[in-house]
């Protein structure tokens, strides 16, 4: 039996609510456009969860220490945000769901698929350990290009964070030129994922209120549908 049979992410998902999910390198600006997608539910008197990557009081100490001492290993890493990511789907976005509700993920099991593997974790072994997330009904990635991302984060703060540069890794000492090494890489696993799973492309380029509008419009297509998915 392959992977993709086994995993539930290829096997759309009985609850009467629907999950609607975002990806893309840091600075794609996905945060921003699933904000916008959130109020604009809100206003319609949708009933929305929204839900974070890396945001379970589960594992956050533990995460939190790791980083501060430097001593995760990159399949520590992918565990701990394995973790997190169960406890959240456990309790933050399987309850709405059943209850009929919007969810709205900022990442979702692709960012393990991406950055986990582009750390040396082997592909097929993240994809296993994350057979138990839910297929999505629908799954945006924004796409942008690295210099993009570049300038919008370094826009809003002085500095570039440890692990969304890829410091870790030691591919470079300075780091906006690691940033831009780990990143690219994290691109190329993007572009799998987009063709494995068939994730959305919204291209972040463009303006915020034309991205939120193609969105908006493909989530209105999705909710109209009583069974559909994206």
């Amino acid at each position: 039996m392959t992977t993709k049979s086994m995993s539930n992410l290829n096997q759309n998902h009985n609850y009467p609510g629907k999950l609607i999910i975002a990806e893309g390198i840091d600075g794609s600006g996905k945060t921003t456009q699933m904000i916008l997608l959130q109020k604009w539910l809100l206003a319609q008197g949708r009933r929305v969860f929204f839900t974070e990557w890396n945001s379970s009081p589960l594992v956050k100490k533990a995460t939190k220490e790791g980083k501060k001492t430097d001593t995760l290993t990159p399949t520590t890493f992918s565990l701990l945000h394995a973790t997190d990511f169960a406890d959240r789907l456990n309790y933050q976005i399987v309850p709405p769901l059943k209850a009929g509700m919007i969810v709205i993920a900022d990442r979702y099991a692709y960012t393990a698929f991406g950055r986990d593997t582009v750390r040396g974790v082997h592909p097929l072994w993240v994809r296993m350990l994350y057979q138990f997330a839910i297929k999505p009904d629908g799954a945006f990635y924004f796409k942008v290009p690295i210099e993009v991302s570049l300038e919008r984060l370094l826009s809003v703060r002085m500095q570039l964070k440890y692990y969304e540069a890829g410091m870790d890794l030691r591919l470079s000492k300075d780091v906006v030129e690691s940033f831009r090494l780990f990143q690219s890489r994290i691109l190329q696993e993007y572009d799998r994922i987009v063709e494995e799973f068939g994730l959305k492309v919204i291209d972040g380029t463009k303006t915020i209120q034309e991205q939120q509008n193609e969105v908006r419009e493909i989530t209105s297509q999705l909710l109209e549908k009583k069974n559909g998915r994206l």
